[in-house]
Parts: C-alpha cells; sequence; structure tokens
C-alpha cells in the first residue's frame, strides 16, 4: 500500500523535503528570484501558471528523485494541476518516488502577544478529503514566533497541535511548523518556550500516530534532541529561514538527526533563463549539498 510505503521511506531512508509551497504571497518572491519580473506577468492566474513551470522544471529534472529527497511540500494550486500528464501528487510518488504532503494553512494573523496565530482554515475537512483522494501521505501548516512571550508561544503550539489532530484523524501525518524568525532578538529565549511547549503537547498526543515538526535551525547544536527522540515524533526538519543555503546546511549539518525541508535555498541560484544543462547543473549541486547536510 503506497501509504504505509510512504511512511517506512520518511521513517528509514536518508535524504531531505524539498519546500515547493510558495502560495500567494511569497510567490511572486520566488518568481523574482528566479528571474521572473513582476510586470512580466498580470493577475494571479498568469502568476500561478509561471510558478507550476518553475516547479514542474525542477520536479520533472532527472536529478530530482527519491534517491536523495523523500518528500516534496506542494501548495493547493500545484495539487489541483498536472505534471507530463499525471495529477501532480501521483507524478511525485510514481514516477519520481517522492512523498507528496500538502500546505494547508491560508496564512498569518497579526502579531499579538508576540506570535503570529494562523488564520482560520475554511473546510479543513474538505481539503483533507481531498488530500486523500490524491493519495498525499501528509500536509503543512506554518504559524511564525517572534518574541520570547511564553502566552503567545503556548496558544501557538496549542493551535497547531489542535488542528494536528484533526489531521491525524483523517489519517494524514501533519507537519506542524511554529517558526521562529531567525531576526528575532529573543531567539534562543523564545527556542527555549517553544521546546518546552512542544514537549507538553507531544506527551499528551493521544493514540500511536506519530506527528512530524518543521524548526527553524537552532541557537544551540543538538537543542531539539528530545524531540527528535520524542517516540510521537516521525521526523524533525529544519526550514532554511533566511539563511543562504551554505549556511542553513551548516547548521543542519550541526544538529543531527534533523534533516533539511528548504524552499528559498533549495531554488538559491536557479533561473528561468538558464539553459536545461546549467540549469541541471545548479539544481543537481544544490540536491547534493542538502542531502549530504541531511545524513548527519
Amino acid at each position: 500500500m503506497a501509504i504505509a510505503d510512504m511512511l517506512e521511506k520518511v521513517k528509514n531512508q536518508d535524504g531531505f523535503i524539498a519546500a515547493l509551497d510558495q502560495s500567494g504571497g511569497s510567490t511572486p518572491k520566488a518568481l523574482r528570484l528566479y528571474g521572473i519580473s513582476e510586470d512580466e506577468y498580470q493577475g494571479d492566474n498568469e502568476m500561478f501558471d509561471l510558478v507550476h513551470q518553475m516547479r514542474t522544471r525542477i520536479i520533472t529534472s532527472d536529478v530530482f528523485n527519491g534517491e536523495r529527497i523523500l518528500g516534496a511540500i506542494l501548495f493547493e494550486n500545484t495539487l489541483d494541476r498536472e505534471i507530463a500528464g499525471l495529477n501532480s501528487s501521483a507524478y511525485l510518488w510514481q514516477k519520481k518516488n517522492v512523498v507528496p504532503f500538502l500546505k494547508v494553512d491560508k496564512g498569518l494573523l497579526a502579531e499579538e502577544n508576540g506570535v503570529q496565530l494562523m488564520k482560520d482554515i475554511p473546510d479543513l475537512a474538505g481539503l483533507l478529503d481531498k488530500a486523500n483522494a490524491q493519495q498525499v501521505f501528509g500536509t503543512k501548516m506554518r504559524s511564525v514566533i517572534k518574541l520570547a512571550n511564553e502566552q503567545g508561544i503556548r496558544a501557538l503550539v496549542e493551535q497547531q497541535f489542535s488542528i494536528g489532530k484533526e489531521i491525524l484523524a483523517k489519517g494524514l501525518t501533519p507537519i506542524i511548523e511554529p517558526e521562529v524568525d531567525i531576526h528575532s532578538p529573543e531567539k534562543a529565549a523564545a527556542e527555549n518556550l517553544l521546546k518546552a511547549a512542544l514537549l507538553a503537547q507531544l506527551d499528551a498526543l493521544p493514540g500511536d500516530k506519530p506527528v512530524m515538526l518543521k524548526l527553524t535551525l537552532p541557537e544551540s547544536d543538538d537543542f531539539y534532541r528530545e524531540c527528535i527522540e520524542h517516540p510521537k515524533v516521525l521526523k524533525v526538519v529544519a526550514l532554511s529561514g533566511g539563511y543562504t543555503r551554505a549556511e542553513a546546511n551548516e547548521k543542519v549539518q550541526a544538529n543531527h538527526g534533523m534533516i533539511a525541508s528548504f524552499s528559498r535555498a533549495l531554488t538559491e541560484g536557479l533561473s528561468q533563463k538558464q539553459t536545461d544543462q546549467d540549469f541541471k547543473a545548479a539544481l543537481d549541486n544544490a540536491i547534493e549539498s542538502i542531502f549530504q547536510a541531511s545524513k548527519t
């Protein structure tokens, strides 16, 4: 069964998760970094067509496959589209042996108590049913911590786990992503509060189904070891969070058992204007460096 095979792969194979899930707000920046300026398209439809072309070029490349890449996180718009005549999630798993995940959050609320909680997710149940129908393995949802505010961080982690339980109940594996802003003046203190809140929620998690965590690379090496070793955690993955790929790789390497789940750091150096040969070489170099960093 596909889901059992996906679980086995994520649990036991070396590799990392490609985050290809930029949505409405972050897509113009992703396209700009890829060499497509905002005056080259009009409206959301053209913008999403262009970003799908970018993702298709990445995913269909010979060097993008399940040998080094465990999974890929998709935006709902990508899930609704096809790659080479197959549904995007089916193409990832059937042709590339890469486990599909779906970003389910709808963005962030304004900052309050030093954090940005997630906006409501209308018809989450319907979205999860769609994910199941397309043999998606798991989901991802992001909220952001700006300051070491205990009340705010506790509320943020509670929100993540509350929605996470709904996702588990649908048979999907949630990636819980409480990002700590790398520019926070209280980053280390915020990480202390976050780890305590995460462990409390993990200890109280009912049932035997694990979750995944996606965390900012911490100030202290191996800081999240208790989370990595927790019986309710399938995998702890790291976001690049604004670090360059070189910086992010170095930090992943220093955090044993943590693997990369990079977005911008993965596509760094890729350009629409590259020849296919140059694009493939740049992507191969990026994948190999992230793969090696994630093996520690």
